[in-house]
């Protein structure tokens, strides 16, 4: 988050495209974790922008943990998304260039999660849907998750 608040502290409001990584971690009985946000009170995949240096992968690593406090590793790149604005409730405006990844945790430990980012985590049915998702890309990342899950029954 230093890298953002440092780009942010410079260029204020103005709209900009950043890198991210989400990660969908499935239980075996077909639910994925979601995270509720601190910031907004909605749902989404763990996740984050990158930090200047990390890769993708290593994105989805360093957001998962802090998000959902799971350490994991990316499996399969779901999708590459790119045709997404947001504007944040305070008025920042980012073009999220993300990769969403299918994740599997590495171990059972479970982590301290960011306070400020993570109210709390639940598994919700792939058949489901949550209450509200964060903005439109998190929506899309659902259907994308659905969709894969389909087609591999």
């Amino acid at each position: 988050m230093a890298y953002v608040a440092d780009v942010r502290a410079a260029v204020g409001h103005r709209p900009l495209i950043f890198t991210s990584a989400s990660g969908a971690l499935v239980n075996d009985r077909q639910e994925v974790l979601l995270q509720e946000r601190a910031d907004t009170g909605d749902w989404g995949f763990p996740g984050g922008y990158m930090d200047f240096g990390e890769t993708f992968a290593q994105t989805v690593q360093r957001e998962f943990k802090e998000d959902a406090g799971i350490a994991v590793t990316p499996v399969k790149l779901l999708k590459m998304q790119d045709d997404d604005q947001y504007t944040y409730p305070n008025g920042d405006q980012v073009q999220p260039v993300n990769a969403f990844y299918l994740v599997r945790a590495v171990d059972d430990h479970h982590y301290a999660v960011k306070p400020s980012e993570t109210v709390t985590t639940k598994y919700f049915s792939i058949a489901g849907e949550p209450p509200h998702f964060f903005n439109r890309q998190h929506a899309k990342m659902w259907q994308i998750l659905k969709k894969y899950f389909e087609g591999r029954n």
